[in-house]
């Protein structure tokens, strides 16, 4: 027997609304137990208006201000802490039923944003998908797009080449590695279109602008951008009596 085979039973002993997808107790109702679910931070305070993330004070970040976005706007239910990261962690690493779970976070905030009109999700290339099973972000689009009734643009854009891992390296060096990679190969239904760029995490907003940078030149209007998570924006120095 296979590790497949087990992780099937488990699922089908212990479906994923029973237990906690964090410490493991019955819940019975949801992906979370109550503890694990209040040490999940909110992205619901001060933001900025421009990426999403979570400000010091509501107005445009400091990277926003230096750097503007490709995109128009951004919104995350979720600040990026270790709690978040550990469950988005299983999420791309076999439990994907987290799906659900995560869509219906993200469809909460899309009230927060102008009204698009097709949803386009960010691209693994074909050998990726082939090692983990699926794509995470392919999974949460079609969650959105059913919620939402806003159509699939499935497979308009795709990856075309392996990166390095993107892990600790800053912006630019990730804009180095993510340079060419990202391909619109049907321009037709994104052009001159709104629309819902989806992707897990919003880190440095590298993939993020890569991805919109090619939509942009393929002719689409306008891109919005929704993330399970972001990392919060810390300013450069904060006088000792308001950290």
């Amino acid at each position: 027997m296979n590790d497949g085979f087990f992780k099937n039973l488990k699922r089908a002993l212990f479906p994923s609304d029973y237990t906690c997808d964090l410490c493991g107790i019955e819940t019975f109702r949801g992906n979370l137990c109550e503890k694990c679910f209040d040490r999940f931070e909110k992205n619901d305070k001060n933001v900025c208006p421009v990426c999403g993330r979570k400000v010091f004070r509501a107005e445009i970040c400091v990277e926003c201000k230096s750097k503007a976005p490709l995109y128009k706007q951004a919104v995350s239910p979720l600040v990026y802490s270790e709690n978040v990261k550990e469950l988005i962690r299983k999420f791309k690493n076999g439990n994907g039923y987290l799906k659900d779970y995560f869509a219906d976070l993200i469809f909460e905030k899309l009230s927060d944003l102008p009204e698009f009109e097709c949803i386009v999700y960010v691209p693994m290339t074909a050998s990726a998908i082939k090692k983990r099973g699926y794509n995470q972000t392919e999974l949460l689009a079609k969650e959105l797009s059913k919620r939402t009734g806003i159509p699939l643009a499935d497979g308009a854009v795709i990856k075309t080449k392996e990166t390095p891992p993107q892990k600790g390296l800053t912006r630019s060096e990730r804009e180095k590695n993510l340079y060419g990679c990202f391909e619109v190969v049907k321009p037709e239904i994104v052009r001159g279109k709104k629309i819902l760029l989806v992707d897990d995490i919003l880190t440095t907003g590298a993939t993020a602008d890569a991805v919109t940078g090619k939509l942009i030149r393929a002719g689409a209007y306008r891109i919005y951008l929704a993330t399970i998570a972001s990392v919060e924006n810390k300013p450069f120095y904060l006088p000792r009596y308001l950290k």
